[in-house]
This record gives structure tokens, C-alpha cells and sequence, in this order.
């Protein structure tokens, strides 16, 4: 009975021994098959999908500008101001369209009207007409958001530097990134940068193209912050040479369509314009003049998102048959598909958003280290692809490591939003160590599995 007993055990054993040896054999298949599907020798912590960057700091040179300028113009109570100009452009919505207007307007009359017949009045008397007008108008004005242009002098583009000079360049450098990291081949020799404000957008493109950047042309309609970007790229003068050549400012887009560049950029702009139709009309000739990318940054608010999903849904699916240039628009980041955004669903609305840390600039009180909330969407004019059986994700959320898996939230290829739960068993070695290594925003390869899913919880 011992020996029976004995001989079973040993049996058990050797099969658990080969089951084990078999399964190795697949996972080392599987990490050799994904090393050299997408890793291309490079740690997991470095894998391809990682675009997040460390905490950033404003160029030395610009960094000494701003607290140059600071220090000459003396705006009283800066400190606070810039703080106020910061809440307020946070909580900023877009100014109401007269079509919603109307629409809510009848809405209460039809409303009031009701009310008075209820109450037994007579419905069709014109003496209930100038009152219920009257209140009419009185409800509107204590409900609807009141919208106004921002206007700048020198007094108030000092505080918008203070406010905004290093969470805007953070912002737009982490959207960029994107460009260098995935398209590392890509030597832009133009940027067109539309609303450019300070003159961030051509320090965050420096850092990354210097040698290959030889015209950027910097729009805006405000004089005063057309002066104060020039005098920040001369450091803090109005003499000395520019420390980056070749910067030009107008107030107004070049008026030919056929000047085109290879970058565009519009940061926090287009939530700066009136009405719908006239984000319409710029988004679509700033596509014009788009020959390569066309990246769009906002506040990462939920304001901010429905602009950029406004502006993508124009873009993706206009028909301009008389364009000069007919190579079509495709998502290129954060999106990764070309699909209607699945969060806009979801309900609460939850804006795309990310995040990105960085200096501000040394001023009473300020801390060391702040993070920018932020929106933004890459267009190309090239369509981008991804490897058989390989989608790339984007982690929409903060990534939770926990003891042998990681809680991921993902947007998918396919359009849909995914809660994914990786594990090396399921996913392999190689994209589980990614996962764990990655973070919001980042993006992640998910291997689908032989029913075509990717091992969505």
C-alpha cells in the first residue's frame, strides 16, 4: 500500500515537473516573441509606450527673463493676482451659444405661461406678455455663464507670466513629447503656434528641435503679449539679441493657404474664442496649414476636454474636397483610434486628462513643485499603425501596482474604455513588467488573447 502510495506521489510530481518545464518554455517564447516585438533591448521601465516625463524646469534663460520683467514692471499684490488670474482661468467655461440661449428662453416662458394658467390668469391677455418677458430675462441672467474676451496690457501680461509661464510650458512641452518620443525621425524646419501667449511653445519646441527649426511664427491678437514673449526670448530687454533666431510675431494667421508648416500648435486658445462657429473656422484653417502635426492643448477640465473632442470631431469628419492638401487627419495622441471618445459616455462625464509636474517660478510663497492638469490632442497628417496582435492603450488613469498584478485603466484601439487587471501569467512577463513600470498617460502594449480580447476585467 506504502509502495502504491509512494509511486502515485512520485507520478504527481513528474508531471507537475513537466507541466512546469512546459509552461516555462511558452513564457520564454512569449518574452523573446514581445522583446522583440516592441522592446527593442531597452528596460521595461524605458519601454516605448512611455512618455511621461520627469519634473520640469524652465530654460535658465527664460527662467531669468520672466524674474526680470518681474522685477522692473513692480505689480502690486502680483502674488495674489496671479493666483486669482490661475482660479479663474481653471474654472473658465465657454461663453453660451445664442442657439442655447434661445432655446432656454422658451423654455421658461412656456414655463411661466403654464404657471399663470394654473393660477387662473388669462393666457391669452397682453398684459401678462412685459412681465413675463421681464422675468424671463431676469432668470437668464442669473443662469447663464457671462463670457468676456480677456483683454492684456503690460500690467496683466505680467501676471498672466506669473500665473501661467511654467504650468503652460510644461504642458506644452509633455504634449510634444509625444511627437519626439514615437516620431523620433521627425526634424520639424516650421511651427505656426496660434494664440502662442508667451512664447511657450517656442521654448518647449527648442528644447526638442534646435537644429532643425528655422521659422516659428507666433500669433495673437494682443500686442502687449506679443511684446512681452519677444522681450522674454531677449531676457528681459528690448535690444538684446534673441537667445532662439528666427521667431516672428503677427497678430493675425498668415492670410495664403498654401503656406503650410510642420508643426502647428494651439495652446489654451481655442477656449479663448466667442462662439462654436469661430472655433470651427480656426481649427479648420490651422489644419490647412497643417503639414505634419497639429498638436491642441487646454486646461484639463471638463471645459477644456469637450473643446479638443469638438475640434477633433470637426476635423475627423470634414469633407473639404477643395483642399490643397488631402491627406486625411488621424489621432495620433492621447487617442488611439479615431473613434467618438468613449468618456464623453460615461456618465458622470469625467474629462481626459493628464498630468505633469513642474518649477514655478521662485516668487513669495510659491512652493517648490506644482502639477499641471491638462487636455490635449495630436492630429497627423500620416496615419499611425500599430503591430499585428500589439495594441498600444493609453492608461487614462493613475496606474495601481498591487502583489503580482497591476489595475489598469485603459482606452483601447477599439474605442472603449477597459479596466484590465495584468498579470504575467496572462499578459506575459514583458507586459507586466511594462504595466508596473508605467503611468498615467503613458501608453501600454496589450497582447490580445486567442478570443480577440486583451484580458479585460
Amino acid at each position: 500500500m506504502a509502495s502504491r502510495i509512494y509511486g502515485s506521489c512520485v507520478l504527481c510530481k513528474r508531471v507537475v515537473a513537466a507541466r512546469i518545464l512546459f509552461y516555462r518554455g511558452l513564457n520564454t517564447a512569449a518574452y523573446t516573441q514581445s522583446q522583440a516585438d516592441f522592446l527593442t533591448g531597452v528596460p521595461h521601465r524605458k519601454h516605448p509606450g512611455v512618455t511621461n516625463m520627469k519634473t520640469l524646469r524652465l530654460p535658465e534663460e527664460l527662467q531669468k527673463a520672466a524674474q526680470s520683467i518681474i522685477n522692473e514692471v513692480e505689480v502690486s499684490g502680483l502674488v495674489d493676482k496671479a493666483h486669482r488670474l490661475t482660479n479663474y482661468l481653471w474654472s473658465r467655461k465657454r461663453a453660451p451659444e445664442d442657439a442655447t440661449l434661445r432655446e432656454k428662453a422658451m423654455a421658461l416662458e412656456a414655463a411661466l405661461w403654464k404657471q399663470a394658467k394654473e393660477k387662473g390668469g388669462d393666457v391669452h391677455s397682453n398684459l401678462l406678455e412685459a412681465p413675463i418677458a421681464k422675468k424671463v430675462l431676469s432668470e437668464l441672467r442669473k443662469t447663464t455663464y457671462h463670457w468676456s474676451p480677456l483683454r492684456y496690457d503690460e500690467e496683466m501680461c505680467v501676471v498672466y507670466m506669473a500665473a501661467r509661464l511654467a504650468g503652460g510650458y510644461a504642458a506644452v512641452k509633455r504634449a510634444l513629447n509625444e511627437i519626439k518620443k514615437r516620431d523620433p525621425s521627425f526634424s520639424p524646419h516650421s511651427l505656426l503656434d496660434f494664440g502662442s501667449g508667451l512664447g511657450t511653445t517656442v521654448w518647449a519646441s527648442h528644447s526638442f528641435w534646435a537644429g532643425s527649426l528655422k521659422e516659428m511664427v507666433c500669433v495673437d491678437s494682443s500686442g502687449a503679449m506679443n511684446t512681452i514673449a519677444d522681450r522674454l526670448l531677449r531676457g528681459g530687454s528690448e535690444k538684446d539679441e534673441p537667445v532662439i533666431k528666427q521667431v516672428y510675431f503677427r497678430q493675425f494667421l498668415p492670410v495664403s493657404p498654401k503656406v503650410q508648416f510642420d508643426v502647428v500648435v494651439g495652446a489654451f486658445s481655442l477656449s479663448e474664442l466667442a462662439s462654436q462657429k469661430e472655433r470651427e473656422k480656426a481649427i479648420l484653417t490651422l489644419w490647412r496649414k497643417t503639414s505634419s502635426y497639429l498638436v491642441l492643448v487646454e486646461n484639463g477640465t471638463k471645459e477644456g476636454h469637450q473643446i479638443l473632442m469638438d475640434a477633433r470631431h470637426t476635423l475627423l469628419q470634414n469633407e473639404e474636397k477643395a483642399a490643397l492638401d488631402t491627406r486625411r487627419p488621424s489621432a495620433f495622441a492621447p487617442c488611439p483610434h479615431d473613434l467618438p471618445c468613449p468618456k464623453l459616455a460615461h456618465q458622470p462625464l469625467v474629462p481626459c486628462n493628464f498630468s505633469q509636474a513642474y518649477n514655478p517660478l521662485s516668487l513669495p510663497g510659491a512652493p517648490d513643485r506644482l502639477t499641471e492638469k491638462f487636455s490635449y490632442l495630436v492630429l497627423s497628417r500620416t496615419d499611425s499603425t500599430s503591430e499585428e496582435g500589439l495594441d498600444w492603450a493609453r492608461l487614462t488613469a493613475p496606474v495601481l501596482r498591487r502583489p503580482r498584478h497591476v489595475h489598469c485603466q485603459i482606452c483601447c484601439s477599439s474605442g472603449e474604455l477597459k479596466k484590465v487587471v495584468l498579470t504575467a501569467h496572462r499578459h506575459g512577463r514583458d507586459v507586466y513588467r511594462c504595466g508596473r513600470s508605467s503611468d498615467w498617460g503613458d501608453q501600454l502594449p496589450i497582447f490580445r488573447t486567442e478570443d480577440g480580447t486583451s484580458g479585460s476585467n
